[in-house]
């Protein structure tokens, strides 16, 4: 694993997260072996009837199997998942190499004509199941960056003209995007809180003739299931001692029950201490394919000789078309590093990641609170407000540092939804491109019965600020004569979130369909101002009255987020009392808030704990049926 490559030409592909498997055909016979060379063909059966459909003889591939999540990406546990239940359907097989071709030995033939003939082959014979793993050629930054904003693993980088080896050389590389690899498991320390089965695992690798050495522990990155089915491939392997080389301390040893080193993991981790420690570790899945006795440390050496030249590319490079990355370095934010911590997020304002990173660590205790326990959807940027934004709403395999991972159940047939409860989880949101945090209407332990809903009103960008403020009094005064208590905030944008507090009784149906008859009564009440139908031309000198993100999985931007927007405006509570004198919904941004909380006497949302029941009484006052 390198940090750059050396001199020469170099093509790159994606480092797809699954099991390295080679293919061997001999006459009508196909099997697959693993990279130590277990023979996987039985547990393979719809990949060896897609190779048998190529119609080839004597031949070998080479690739990775993989299962892609619902965004397209390889995802590893769901890889695992699908070996456990003997379900291979929805297996891949992404080619990279073929070493041999109908009895003819391609190993000496140079990397590109090897992969040409590959396609070909691919091509004649279409199959959902094999795919082939294409190849670029560009910078080996921007390879990495674009892995990076993707959130992938990283990439492998093969020299260009280089001869079929089949194991690591210095014609392969590996450039991650954050350090990953095996690790011997050799014990776990006992659940605290709420956690069920284990805390944490211990750690270990194999040095030479020093036997294993002690390499930290992860305890996050695990869902109840996984929890609980480590656990029960762990009992069976309790030992009374240690198997380390060398005892740790007693603190270190405390309350920790020890195995015998056979499981071996995967975990990503942000580096390796100068004791040779994982930090910031998150478990990834049990691997299968390597014995714990091969598993030793992957140190990132810096290349001796780095790539003087970079190949151009447009289809990897940053959209904004600007640098993104002026710093090498890691600048450290409550604990974390922040990575390209010079990279300029808003160019309106020249704010870097490493500002917007001490922005949230400094209004921490503000805006956790409104966090704590809820499900959160992240606004991602990359490469800062000018380029690529996405919504990552489910915890996939790059981890993001510190963030929580909730019970799979809450969101069946996802990965695990995430949740920010900790000023280390904040800060490491930020240092993955996190910029807006959305979070549900609804807290993890009580997911199915909302304790709120927001009406999002969304105005004509023609409208004046004046009719924006008269409107939201108007709506005020309708939840008022309901006798509904509700609460402001800006959004950072054009417009003013509603807040309306709730008894945790109905259920999503029920509180959407009750944020729409508010929408719909206003609108019939005032035609001329409001519209309860989405679309532009709807709105047109009108205020959108946005009832829509109140469904089950629906997020609104929460109290105290930045918002993805030139100035990084923040979206901020206010007290009722402080809407006629409001300027703009962006009245506040990251280089003024700080002055308001100062100036703060008493919590604009004071209150707030006083919730109300939707009542058959407010059902008949809006006109509308109870679903």
């Amino acid at each position: 694993m390198v940090d750059a490559p050396p001199e020469g030409g170099w093509l790159y592909e994606i480092k797809f997260d699954g099991y390295r498997i080679l293919t061997r055909i001999q006459g009508d016979e196909v099997r697959l072996f693993t990279r130590n060379g277990h023979d996987w063909t039985e547990r393979l059966p719809e990949l060896v009837k897609a190779l048998k459909g190529l119609k080839l003889q004597n031949s070998w591939f080479d690739g990775e199997v993989v299962v892609l999540d619902e965004q397209g990406l390889p995802d590893f546990q769901g890889l695992q998942n699908a070996f456990d239940a003997g379900n291979s359907k929805n297996i891949l097989y992404y080619l990279f190499d073929m070493p041999f071709l109908s009895a003819e030995d391609l190993r000496e033939v140079p990397l590109e004509r090897r992969r040409d003939a590959l396609k070909q082959v691919l091509d004649a014979q279409r199959s959902r199941l094999l795919r082939y793993s294409d190849a670029f050629q560009a910078g080996h930054q921007d390879i990495v960056e674009s892995a990076a904003a993707m959130g992938l693993e990283g990439v492998i980088g093969k020299r260009a003209g280089s001869v079929y080896i089949g194991k690591r050389n210095a014609d392969w590389i590996k450039l991650k995007c954050r350090l990953r690899q095996e690790l011997v498991i050799v014990g776990y320390t006992a659940p605290q809180g709420s956690r069920s089965a284990f805390g944490a695992l211990l750690l270990a690798v194999n040095e030479g003739d020093e036997g294993l050495v002690y390499a930290g522990r992860v305890g996050t990155g695990f869902s109840e299931v996984t929890l609980e089915q480590l656990y029960q491939q762990l009992k069976p392997l309790q030992r009374k001692d240690s198997p380390l080389a060398k005892k740790l301390t007693s603190a270190q040893a405390r309350g920790v029950q020890w195995v015998e080193p056979q499981l071996v993991c995967e975990a990503e981790f942000a580096q390796w201490t100068r004791e040779g420690i994982v930090r910031q570790a998150a478990f990834v899945g049990l691997r299968s394919d390597k014995p714990a006795s091969e598993v030793v440390r992957e140190d990132a050496q810096p290349a001796r000789v780095a790539s003087q030249t970079r190949t151009q590319s447009t289809s990897a490079a940053p959209r904004s078309g600007k640098k993104t990355a002026a710093g090498k370095g890691k600048v450290d934010v409550a604990g974390t590093g922040i990575s390209h911590p010079d990279r300029v997020i808003d160019s309106k304002t020249g704010t870097s990641k490493v500002e917007l990173a001490q922005f949230y660590a400094s209004i921490a205790e503000w805006i956790l609170p409104y966090l704590n326990k809820r499900p959160v959807a992240l606004l991602r940027c990359p490469e800062g407000i000018d380029g690529e934004q996405f919504f990552q709403k489910h915890a996939e395999h790059l981890a993001i540092p510190h963030i929580k991972q909730l019970d799979r159940a809450l969101d069946p047939g996802h990965a695990a939804l995430m949740e920010i409860d900790s000023l280390q989880a904040l800060v490491g949101a930020a240092q993955m491109g996190a910029i807006e945090l959305h979070t549900w209407g609804a807290t993890r332990d009580r997911i199915e019965t909302p304790d709120h809903f927001v009406l999002d009103l969304d105005p004509d960008p023609a409208l004046p600020w004046r009719s924006m403020i008269e409107a939201t009094q108007m709506v005020l005064a309708v939840l008022e004569e309901l006798g509904l208590e509700a609460f402001l905030k800006t959004s950072g944008g054009k417009g003013m979130h509603i807040i309306v507090p709730l008894a945790r009784q109905a259920d999503w149906d029920t509180v959407k369909a009750f944020a729409k008859a508010i929408a719909e009564f206003v609108s019939r009440q005032l035609p001329e101002r409001f519209t309860a139908t989405m679309g532009p031309k709807n709105r047109v000198g009108k205020i959108f009255i946005d009832y829509l993100r109140n469904s089950r999985g629906g997020s609104t931007v929460t109290a105290y987020s930045v918002r993805a927007r030139p100035g990084l405006p923040v979206s901020v509570p206010i007290a009722l009392d402080e809407l006629a004198g409001l300027k703009s919904s962006a009245q506040w941004d990251i280089t003024n808030l700080e002055q308001r909380l100062k100036k703060l006497k008493a919590d604009p949302w004071a209150g707030y704990s006083n919730r109300r029941k939707i009542t058959q009484k407010m059902w008949k006052q809006l006109g509308a049926k109870r679903p």
